[in-house]
């Protein structure tokens, strides 16, 4: 307008409407006009402002609408100054919030501009106020999430710029870049606060009255009883006036143990996994487990902090009575020995418990006396200490004698976690397994479940009866009897004697004896002679055939012969001569190693057989070189002067390939030179002798090749390969009829029928009580 023009000056005008303490009331400023620019009298441009503007604006011809252009911009820009500089000098709060625009409106570009002005610049004005009263910039302000009053009140003194609760959800705040604080960066940033455990205290139950998120809470800071603090509550421990035990002391400063202070206590941080400062608790949590892990390395650098350490931890197991292997990692636990030495509580034995009166005292560690004194038989059970024999095993354990760590063995009745051992010789087992398994190859054999009896190299030679008995019964008795699964590379699987079966077999356990040289009561009578008998020496009374069997107590012979060593066993012993065999035992002995191995290396071959004496009664160890199979009783007269080696017929020729020595057919001959006449068997010998030939050839003298090629004579002569038989006087005819007939226990019946065969009947009837 025309009267504009010459105006050599403008101005900009804010009304809002305050309550007494100057807090603006936001909701009645635009009540007395329109929320319009006034010029002075209202116009149609709309202002984004709750207040009343009053400014010398251009306006266009119409007076209804501001003239566009600089100056415009200008005056837009001086009003959001001066609207800006009007909430600062009003009272800071939560109300200046309602006084803050939306960043879009509907108004043309005074509005616009006004409104971006008054955005950009509201963050750098203090214009809220924060939890602790003083005013605060929006750009330096925080508002927490999930904040309570209570909880704002206990942190307003340690984040900077906290606005009061309740205000973490209000539209305004983004506009003004007020930072939201989650709950996990709040847990953070108290990392390294130093405040008094009361004031810890307040800060958990507000947390514990509030909405936040216990994953959130994960690394909240604990103060500690000791001064320290530590981040997150899991695995500490809280206050437990029952914590000191009767001694008056407590193991915290020892163990190292993270305790809450007491006046920080709260039951947030049980539900968060801090655990009640139990004795149980306190046992169970990592720094007694790594202060009982190191607690041996420690005993040869600080004897008495040592000694500190294994008095808390006992006081500790005392208090919280846990079951003998309820925790098997105490095991480790270093304790002084009888010998005032240092050792593994799992290595020791209890004075006067069944394995102490077992062990050699001179070779075993036993606890100190003062310790049981003071402590008593449960603790220190509780801890490891054996009191009885100790059974080791491992599931799928790798049979690697390279790779000594492989073969430690953990105590089988405990649970993960404790230490494991390598029982005695368990290397050299390891090797007689993998040879006789065939696990030769790059991946190594596993024994599905491997089962050891410890301490068996520190049984006193006198305990060994009652060792015995205990490995007989439950649970050690498996360790014993049980073989052990190989699971081969290529899938297969081979059976293998147990460890603690093979030590006790290697040892003199049984009346200073090996078990593998000793016949068992009862046991089989073929083996009587061949190994001295286990009941004259004692401690075998009330061992079963199984468990006696697989120690090595002989109790068969063909349980010995099914062993690897079996035949070289038994060929050996016979060869010894200390020892005596009757003949028929002899006979059955032969016939069995034919049976179980018909053949056998040259070089392994025995130098020394046992054979018939010269008397046919008793038996005799001979060269080898001088000894003859007797393949049948007709060849006997031609080798009179030969050591004969007793078998039966099927099994000569295997016993003669066995031991490399010739056949009485292959040094006597025995080839027919004269001619018989062919003649019926007699009616007697048929019916006495069904499977006897029917036909023989009658001799007057009966010329055979003997030995040498020189001819001889002989009685009888059964040609198996022609299945005739010759004979040249009666008695040689009983007899080949009888041994034709494989009814060798017939001939003297068969004679006197021959000499008389009015006998007949009265023979037939006697057979009935055969």
């Amino acid at each position: 307008p025309a009267e504009e023009r010459l105006r050599p000056h403008w101005s900009v005008t804010w009304a809002l409407p305050v309550a007494e303490d100057d807090t603006p009331l936001a909701e009645t400023a635009a009540a007395p006009a329109a929320p319009v620019v006034h010029a002075p009298t209202p116009t149609d441009e709309p202002q984004p402002l709750p207040a009343l503007l009053i400014a010398s604006v251009p306006l266009d011809p119409t007076r209804r609408h501001l003239a566009p252009g600089p100056l415009a911009d200008h005056l837009a820009d001086r009003a959001a100054e001066g609207y800006v500089r009007l909430l600062r000098a009003g009272a800071p709060g939560e109300a200046n919030l309602a006084l803050v625009p939306e960043p879009l409106g509907t108004g043309g570009a005074f509005d616009g501009r006004l409104r971006a002005a008054v955005l950009k610049a509201l963050p750098r004005t203090p214009i809220l106020a924060a939890a602790d009263g003083t005013a605060v910039r929006p750009d330096q302000a925080v508002v927490l999430e999930s904040g309570t009053a209570e909880l704002v009140a206990a942190l307003s003194d340690v984040v900077a710029g906290l606005l009061p609760a309740g205000l973490e959800r209000h539209r305004a705040l983004p506009r003004l870049g007020v930072r939201r604080l989650a709950m996990g960066e709040l847990v953070d940033s108290l990392a390294g606060l130093e405040r008094e455990p009361s004031w810890w205290h307040r800060l958990y139950a507000a947390l514990a009255r509030s909405a936040a998120d216990p994953d959130a809470l994960g690394s909240l800071p604990v103060p500690l009883a000791d001064g320290r603090s530590v981040l997150g509550p899991r695995r500490v421990l809280l206050w437990d006036a029952s914590f000191a035990d009767g001694d008056g002391g407590s193991p915290l400063d020892v163990l190292d143990l993270k305790v809450a202070h007491p006046e920080a206590s709260h039951p947030l941080l049980e539900k968060l996994g801090a655990a009640p400062a139990s004795p149980a608790a306190a046992l169970t949590s990592p720094q007694v487990r790594a202060a009982v892990a190191r607690s041996l390395d420690e005993s040869a650098d600080d004897p008495a902090f040592a000694e500190e350490t294994a008095e808390a931890v006992l006081r500790l197991v005392r208090a919280a009575s846990p079951a003998p292997g309820e925790h098997p990692w105490l095991a480790a636990l270093a304790l002084t020995d009888d010998y005032g030495d240092p050792a593994p509580a799992g290595e020791l034995a209890l004075p006067g418990s069944p394995l102490a009166e077992l062990l050699d005292p001179e070779e075993a560690g036993m606890v100190a006396d003062g310790l049981v004194e003071r402590w008593g038989s449960e603790v220190l059970l509780a801890v490891g200490v054996a009191a009885e024999p100790v059974l080791l095993g491992a599931d799928d354990a790798v049979l690697d004698p390279d790779d000594p760590d492989a073969l430690e063995l953990p105590v089988r009745a405990a649970g993960e976690g404790g230490p494991a051992v390598a029982p005695d010789g368990i290397e050299e087992w390891c090797e007689d397994v993998l040879d006789e398994a065939g696990g030769d190859g790059p991946v190594p054999p596993v024994a599905a479940e491997l089962l050891a009896v410890r301490d068996l190299d520190l049984v006193a030679e006198d305990a060994w009866p009652r060792a015995l008995g205990l490995l007989a019964r439950p649970p050690l008795r498996a360790a014993v009897t049980e073989p052990v699964r190989v699971l081969l590379p290529d899938g297969s699987v081979a059976s293998a004697p147990s460890y603690t079966a093979w030590w006790l077999r290697g040892h003199p356990v049984l009346g200073g004896r090996r078990p593998s040289d000793l016949r068992a009561p009862d046991g089989d009578p073929l083996l009587a002679g061949l190994f001295d008998e286990a009941a004259e020496l004692g401690g075998v009374a009330g061992l079963d055939e199984a468990f006696l069997r697989a120690v090595g107590v002989r109790t068969s012979l063909a349980a010995l012969l099914d062993e690897p060593d079996g035949v070289a066993e038994v060929l050996a012993r016979l060869a010894d001569p200390e020892r005596a065999l009757t003949p028929a035992q002899l006979r059955a002995l032969y016939g069995a190693l034919a049976e179980a191995e018909p053949d056998a290396p040259a070089d392994e071959r025995p130098d020394l057989v046992r054979a018939l004496g010269p008397s046919g009664t008793s038996t005799a160890v001979v060269d080898a070189a001088e000894a003859i199979v007797a393949t049948s009783p007709d060849l006997l007269p031609l080798v009179a002067g030969r050591a004969l080696l007793p078998v039966p017929p099927e099994c000569a020729e295997a016993l003669a390939d066995l031991l490399g020595v010739p056949t009485a057919e292959e040094v006597a001959g025995g080839r027919v030179l004269s001619e018989g006449e062919v003649r019926e068997l007699p009616e007697v010998l048929r019916e006495l002798l069904p499977d006897a030939p029917e036909r023989y050839e009658e001799h007057d003298r009966l010329v055979i090749v003997g030995p040498d090629g020189a001819e001889a004579e002989l009685d009888w002569r059964w040609d198996r390969e022609t299945a005739t038989l010759h004979a040249a006087t009666l008695d040689g005819l009983a007899r080949g009829a009888a041994w034709s007939a494989s009814a060798w226990h017939r001939r003297y019946e068969a004679a006197a029928l021959l000499a008389d065969p009015s006998l007949a009947p009265a023979l037939a009837a006697e057979r009935l009580f055969e």
